[in-house]
């Protein structure tokens, strides 16, 4: 047996160039399906492994195989309930793929729900004052204004501001949807500010937010970039682009925003999805505690 022959357990089937091959025409089917580069990434990691574990033709899995599989990420890989559940997501894809029947047993277990961690309306207003950079702050801005997805924010481009009319265009969002979200004043203003700094800069993109290299943006980096300001800022909680979308979401819902608005401008397909957030923020909990505790 080789170094490129794959034998997790039965008769060697695959081959690493098998897989590879595999993965790659499950990659332009996934693309024809308009499924986003993270997704495409996420998905190819999971069909790999499941490949390489069962070992067998896809035709040939069994109902069996199936369930020795999903207690295999379980027991032996640690996946998590999120994990769990995007393996069987991808799986379906695939199967879909092949054009063949999906096995009744691959179904995902219900994902806990918890409370989305954000930022109380203090430390929201310290983080935006917390970066000395103007990008960095337009940056941290357009997330707590507009509750994009970083994914979405480093694909901007310049034209997508529009400043008459104070919204932002987001093309091609998760679902390769795209929809409007509105850009405030105090967020339009900071956009402004960096983007005299950015029509300075040569490069040969057009992207609105550039990295220090005048390349786009990579969303590790946003990242980091983040975390770094809030450490700065001296916030405790760990701060996120995704925590910040929270943030933009709760503070919405707390000043009356509708549940159906919020949904349509967080770019959701599933009411399902924004439900997590009709939560009650700390300090309206006590508020209401305090009206309507029971007086014995």
């Amino acid at each position: 047996m080789t170094d490129k022959t794959i034998k997790i357990r039965g008769d060697t089937i695959y081959t690493k160039m098998d897989i590879e091959k595999e993965l790659r025409s499950f990659e332009r089917f996934m693309i024809t399906e308009r499924k986003s580069f993270y997704t495409i990434k996420e998905y190819k990691f999971l069909i790999s492994g499941f490949l390489s574990y069962c070992n067998k033709d896809i035709f040939s899995i069994n109902f069996e195989d199936i369930e020795n599989y999903k207690n295999f990420i379980v027991t032996e890989k640690n996946y998590s309930k999120a994990s769990q559940y995007l393996a069987m997501k991808a799986l379906k894809l695939y199967y879909k793929f092949k054009n063949t029947e999906i096995p009744p047993n691959l179904v995902p277990p219900r994902r806990s729900q918890k409370m989305p961690v954000y930022l109380n309306q203090r430390d929201a207003g310290i983080l935006l004052n917390g970066s000395s950079s103007t990008r960095d702050r337009a940056i941290i801005s357009v997330f707590l204004y507009t509750g994009l997805r970083v994914s979405e924010l480093v694909n901007l481009e310049i034209g997508d501001a529009d400043f008459e009319e104070n919204i932002i265009y987001v093309h091609a969002g998760k679902g390769d949807k795209d929809r409007i979200v509105v850009m405030p004043d105090i967020c339009k203003e900071q956009i402004k500010d960096y983007i005299k700094e950015r029509i300075k800069i040569r490069s040969n993109n057009n992207y609105l937010f550039l990295s220090n290299k005048k390349t786009k943006f990579n969303t590790s980096t946003v990242e980091r970039m983040v975390k770094r300001v809030a450490e700065k800022s001296g916030i405790t909680k760990k701060v996120t682009p995704h925590v910040l979308r929270h943030t933009f979401a709760t503070s919405i819902l707390r000043n009356g925003g509708d549940i159906r608005f919020i949904q349509q401008i967080l770019g959701h397909s599933s009411l399902a999805t924004t439900q997590i957030y009709t939560h009650i923020d700390d300090s309206t909990l006590k508020e209401m505690y305090s009206q309507h505790m029971p007086k014995y």
